[in-house]
């Protein structure tokens, strides 16, 4: 049941949620290039490459099967996002998806650039 759930997540257009996130941080202050430097800095892309991504409606599977690197940082990313916590995610994948959305959350709640980016 719950791998039927991950590859319906995986086969998703990261062009398609990537206006959640900037809706969702721009509703609490937060801006658009924000929310990109919490995406580079995770995933190691730059705003060239991730412009690609979204022309591309590349899936969140190849978006993180892609990303130049994911940030060793990213391991320090702790708590519970959509009911689970992400450290105790098994599937690598969809731990990377949920850290994102850990981050996209910490930024929309208020929490300095720094703390978000395990600085």
């Amino acid at each position: 049941m719950q791998n039927k759930n991950y590859e319906r997540v995986y086969k998703m257009s990261f062009a398609g949620v990537y206006p959640h996130y900037i809706e969702k941080a721009e509703k609490k202050g937060r801006t658009k290039e924000e929310v990109h430097e919490i995406i580079f800095w995770l995933t190691g892309y730059d705003e060239k490459s991730f412009r690609e991504i979204l022309e591309n409606k590349t899936d969140f599977r190849t978006f993180f099967e892609q990303a130049p690197q994911i940030n060793p940082n990213a391991a320090l990313i702790k708590g519970v996002i959509c009911g689970y916590r992400v450290e105790d995610i098994e599937d690598e994948l969809m731990r990377n998806i949920r850290y994102l959305d850990k981050l996209i959350d910490e930024l929309a709640k208020g929490k300095a650039m720094d703390k978000i980016l395990r600085k």
